[in-house]
């Protein structure tokens, strides 16, 4: 296979990841060619045991390298909650902020009509299994804040509260250091209805 034909395998296949274009994609294949291989090797090893070793949880969905991910056999985490959040990489992002202790359960998306996601095709069964297995008090649903979010926020509380548990969903409004005069409408009203007494 010729040098040419080779580098363009490698500027197609990373052309395939979200977020990288054309630009990206030939600057990446660059650094690659220029890297010495163990660097390469590296990188295609770690990518191989990624693949290999990472699935999803049993109980959450989150990824786990074992039966059950980090947080489910966490013995120190607060039992009684459930964040219900769309994607493995939410739960990332939650975490991050060290506010919340409680569980997680991902849907694997969110109820997408145009994309004929509908609730059948989340993992809501499951969650409902858990709310029925676990001594769940409260659903925290921390979908994005966008169309198919609060698709799936609604259904969801729907679903839960003739359950008996609790639902609550994430506030949403000004982000910090965000100026008034440049907020949509939307996250302006949100912010006053979810505003706080001091």
């Amino acid at each position: 296979m010729s040098a040419d034909r080779s580098l363009q395998i490698l500027l197609d296949e990373l052309g395939r990841l979200p977020g990288i274009g054309p630009k990206s994609a030939q600057r990446i294949a660059y650094h690659l060619l220029e890297a010495d291989a163990e660097e390469a090797r590296r990188l295609a090893h770690a990518i191989l045991q990624v693949k290999e070793q990472v699935h999803f949880c049993s109980r959450c969905f989150n990824y786990a390298t074992g039966d059950e991910c980090d947080i489910c056999t966490d013995s120190t985490r607060d039992t009684t909650r459930i964040c219900v959040v769309g994607e493995p990489r939410d739960v990332s992002a939650i975490e991050r902020t060290g506010s919340y202790h409680g569980l997680y359960h991902v849907l694997g998306g969110v109820i997408s009509p145009m994309d004929k996601i509908g609730p059948d095709q989340l993992r809501i069964r499951e969650l409902i299994g858990r709310l029925g297995a676990e001594d769940i008090q409260e659903v925290i649903i921390a979908t994005n804040p966008n169309i198919e979010g609060e698709t799936t926020a609604s259904y969801l509380a729907r679903t839960i509260k003739p359950l008996g548990v609790a639902v609550s969903r994430l506030a949403s409004g000004l982000p910090v250091g965000g100026d008034l005069e440049y907020a949509d409408e939307l996250t302006l009203g949100r912010a006053i209805e979810a505003r706080r007494t001091l």
